[in-house]
């Protein structure tokens, strides 16, 4: 009787991890990457992009629900960059930098997020919808 419960737990237990979901850095980005330099130009560059998804960003310690991958994967060759989104909606950004970090931003400027970066190297980036749902929203980088 113990052997058959406690192999029904083993087997719920697994069961239910497949239903623990977090973002993953390493797929392929929904809308593209960008690869720009200090003194790109058009500055600001953007990329539109459907923001939201089905993981709550709080895996990270953000807000805003998420999809897996990411929106958008920046490589970026310079110093200091600002990482920004607007939308119509109430959105979210969670960003994981070169080395690992993971960043948020919640209404910075009104409802819309922005983060100031530092450092070369590949930025993986989501734009989130703080209620849930999807958004249209532009995912902006600028130097100023």
């Amino acid at each position: 009787m113990f052997n058959k419960i406690a192999a029904t737990a083993a087997v719920a237990a697994l069961a239910l991890s497949g239903a623990s979901f977090a973002q993953d850095w390493s797929l392929s980005p929904n809308f593209g990457t960008a690869s720009l330099s200090a003194g790109f130009a058009p500055d600001p560059y953007g990329v539109e992009v459907v923001a939201g998804g089905s993981i709550n960003a709080s895996n990270v310690g953000c807000a805003g629900m998420i999809s897996n991958a990411p929106d958008v994967r920046l490589q970026w060759s310079g110093g200091r960059i600002t990482i920004g989104a607007t939308s119509g909606s109430d959105t979210t950004l969670v960003v994981n930098a070169p080395d690992g970090s993971w960043y948020c931003s919640d209404d910075v400027n009104g409802f819309d997020p922005a983060l100031v970066m530092s450092g070369s190297g590949q930025y993986d980036i989501w734009v989130g919808v703080y209620g849930g749902g999807t958004a249209n929203a532009t995912l902006y980088f600028t130097e100023f």
